[in-house]
């Protein structure tokens, strides 16, 4: 960073009551509420410079297929669950093939494998009659395939294909709510509005910025907001744990000392890659 943000990040100071939108406080203009949008992801970009999507992927069909199996469940087990799985079905034309039941033991570990089975088989057929067996790279075409909806179609646009996307997931929504940056709850909604906060190019990275805060810092039911490094830019400051020392606890993955979700994750990630399923960490 270099200039006073930098400064203001590095020492956690409660913010200003102008943007914790307290009584009697004017409304944020649209403008403020873009800039300050924007310098929040300004600072996440300095926080988290080796953001990333946490799923293990060679090419666009595997990025789809642990896209897919991450419904309700954590990056991690879907990591530690895809080498079999790739390695069994390599193609969509291998895939589409499978045994339904050899294919849902695979993917156990995972969770709602039955259902997960049934759409990896229709998104694999689909692939292979529609699409010669290739990934499509429009959201149109993928948004057809079984199990693919927008949220898994902008990870697979934005990381595969290098075209701009929102990934609006859990932890995306719950933060640009706390930012005050949308109201909305429906996720179409949402992605429209903050779309509109941003130049297209930052959708992508903007998206990793914010999954890796959520995850990291600004959790669900306890926010390490005494560690949190855009502090003085959150109106929801202090929902969470305000002690500088209990919220350093709080942190995890790297930021807390302990491995990250991917067995092989980029060469600029600043933690340790995390182990195999069934290995001891």
């Amino acid at each position: 960073m270099g200039e006073q943000e930098s400064a203001e990040s590095t020492e956690v100071a409660k913010p200003n009551k102008s943007v914790k939108g307290s009584k009697g406080a004017r409304p944020e203009s649209r403008l403020a509420l873009v800039r300050r949008a924007r310098r929040i992801n300004r600072e996440l970009a300095e926080v988290y410079p080796y953001a990333h999507p946490e799923l293990d992927f060679e090419n666009s069909f595997q990025l789809l297929v642990a896209t897919v199996l991450s419904a309700q469940t954590t990056d991690l087990r879907v990591n530690q669950t895809t080498p079999a799985l790739f390695a069994a079905y390599p193609t969509p034309e291998d895939m589409a093939a499978a045994d339904p039941e050899v294919l849902e033991q695979l993917i156990r570990p995972t969770g709602f494998f039955r259902a997960k089975a049934k759409s990896l088989l229709g998104l694999s057929a689909a692939l292979r009659d529609r699409f010669g067996g290739e990934v499509p790279g429009r959201l149109e075409d993928l948004v057809t395939l079984p199990g693919v909806g927008r949220k898994t179609a902008n990870v697979v646009l934005g990381n595969a294909f290098g075209v701009p996307g929102l990934t609006v997931d859990t932890h995306f929504g719950r933060l640009v709510r706390r930012w005050k940056w949308t109201t909305q709850e429906d996720p179409e909604k949402v992605e429209a509005e903050i779309a509109a906060l941003f130049p297209k190019s930052e959708w992508t990275m903007l998206s990793h910025r914010i999954i890796f805060h959520g995850r990291r810092v600004c959790h669900a039911r306890k926010p390490a907001c005494g560690a949190c490094p855009i502090a003085p830019l959150c109106p929801a400051y202090g929902e969470g744990e305000t002690d500088p020392d209990k919220a350093k606890k709080l942190l995890k993955y790297e930021m807390g000392g302990q491995p990250g979700q991917r067995l092989r994750p980029p060469s600029d990630y600043p933690g340790r890659p995390a182990a195999p399923l069934g290995a001891a960490e």
